[in-house]
């Protein structure tokens, strides 16, 4: 199969779905995995987009991990396979330069009582060699079976990305741009984040009001000390960029506006509402990225409030943006989410994970806001929520973007019961799940049918 980027050139038009692996019905990388890129390959859909596959935090947010690098080990079905020494040696060797940081790191945890790096004793939290010698002897059996937990990990997904490829199927990853500040990799490279003597940030991550909260969107993450990662030649960057594409045919950044210029919120703010913007060199780190690797498979994610200097950057790299439709129905002729402005170079959804579902979305509108969402679409006044879904997604699809990915609780018109996440809430997110029996048996035939008058069915 072409990379992505290559088979993507002039006209080509695809659709895609997004679901996040724990939303299969098991919640893990099993035999569901499977059957689920089988239906897809039948319903014409030729790209399977989810959510970081990283080791999440208390709250299950896949945007907040204790990684940037390993994956989730809930997503493996069992640990019990026989492993192959020769092959996981030689894997280990490639990736030590983050795995045994990883390994150390969540050793270290399990016998501090998941206690936050940055709370433990000083030799382990300042990475005394000697301390972390002795650890490492004492504790070899537990690091051991966290290497071949991310090994097992990563066979898996190359037995699922293989299984893709054969189906003519790509994979769409999810990056976050910022990391978790209790994770390896703020403990492991404390030079690479602005932080203070004992190992807490001054200022954290977030973004200001907008369409998603009044109050913006504090995520408390570290800033990164952009001075350092550019004197040490975005080392760290071009690493993970690197580990992603081993993983996926297609990597969105998330939060792509960060590579532009970052919203700095004083640590001890409780919200976002109070900030300031920062500029930082991701114009820099793209060309390195560029000159290291060539063509780069990324997508930039850039809703919210997007300046020119952002659209700038994303169009000098040639990396296709973002367009949701349930963003479309405002006044504003320039509307990038409106469908006539939706270009090649996008990436047409109804709806992410960040949004309702499309049901959801439209029946806890107003009247006025449903009457005026109805005008636009013209359809008639006492049209249902699954008539507006449907015409969304046919909508989407019949856009010129590149690629149009439609969320399955959209295919199935299911309503907020089914909504991955609300931002700015920690309880209560990630973890729908669909079950088979809402799959009917026609379901794959129908989309192949729409796919195919949209023009996307390659």
């Amino acid at each position: 199969m072409k990379k992505y980027v290559d088979a993507i050139q002039g006209e080509t038009r695809i659709a895609g779905v997004l679901l996040h692996p724990t939303s299969l019905p098991s919640g893990i990388l099993d035999a569901d995995a499977f059957r689920w890129l089988d239906f897809m390959a039948v319903a014409g859909l030729r790209l399977w987009q989810v959510l970081p596959l990283g080791v999440p935090q208390g709250n299950l947010s896949p945007y907040q991990c204790y990684s940037a690098f390993a994956m989730n080990p809930a997503l493996l079905a069992d640990s019990t396979t026989e492993i192959d020494d020769q092959h996981f040696q030689q894997w280990h060797q490639q990736e030590s330069y983050w795995l045994d940081d990883y390994a150390l790191f969540m050793a270290l945890k399990q016998q501090h009582s998941n206690v936050a790096w940055y709370d433990w004793e000083e030799p382990l939290k300042y990475r005394n060699t000697e301390a972390l010698q002795e650890f490492e002897e004492n504790h070899s059996t537990e690091i051991t079976a966290i290497y071949q937990q991310q090994y097992q990990l990563y066979q898996r997904w190359q037995e699922i990305r293989d299984y893709a490829t054969e189906r003519h199927i790509y994979l769409f990853g999810d990056m976050p741009i910022f990391v978790a500040h209790d994770s390896a990799d703020v403990w492991a490279h404390q030079e690479y984040f602005l932080l203070n003597q004992n190992g807490q940030p001054e200022v954290v991550a977030g973004v200001p009001p907008d369409y998603f909260s009044e109050t913006g969107q504090r995520w408390g993450n570290p800033h990164f000390n952009w001075e350092i990662m550019q004197e040490n030649n975005f080392d760290w960057w071009i690493s993970r960029i690197k580990n992603h594409l081993q993983l996926f045919d297609l990597v969105r950044i998330d939060h792509f506006r960060g590579l532009e210029a970052v919203w700095l919120i004083d640590a001890d703010c409780e919200t976002a509402e109070q900030g300031t913007w920062q500029k930082v060199p991701g114009d820099a780190l793209l060309q390195s990225l560029k000159d290291e690797m060539g063509e780069i498979s990324l997508v930039a994610e850039d809703l919210g409030i997007i300046t020119p200097e952002v659209n700038a950057l994303r169009e000098k790299y040639h990396l296709p943006g973002m367009s949701v439709l349930q963003f479309s129905f405002d006044h504003f002729d320039n509307n990038p989410h409106k469908p006539k402005n939706i270009t090649h170079q996008r990436i047409a959804y109804t709806g992410t994970h960040d949004n309702d579902t499309t049901v959801g979305w439209y029946q806890n509108l107003d009247e006025a806001s449903q009457q005026n969402i109805l005008n636009h679409l013209g359809i008639y006044q006492n049209a249902d929520a699954n008539q507006v879904c449907d015409t969304l997604i046919d909508i989407t699809l019949q856009t010129k973007a590149q690629l149009a990915v439609i969320p399955l609780q959209d295919f199935l018109y299911l309503g907020t019961e089914a909504r991955m996440n609300i931002p700015g809430t920690v309880d209560d997110n990630w973890q729908w799940r669909f079950q088979w029996n809402q799959i009917s048996d026609n379901l794959a035939s129908k989309l192949h049918n729409r796919i195919e008058r949209s023009g996307r069915l390659q």
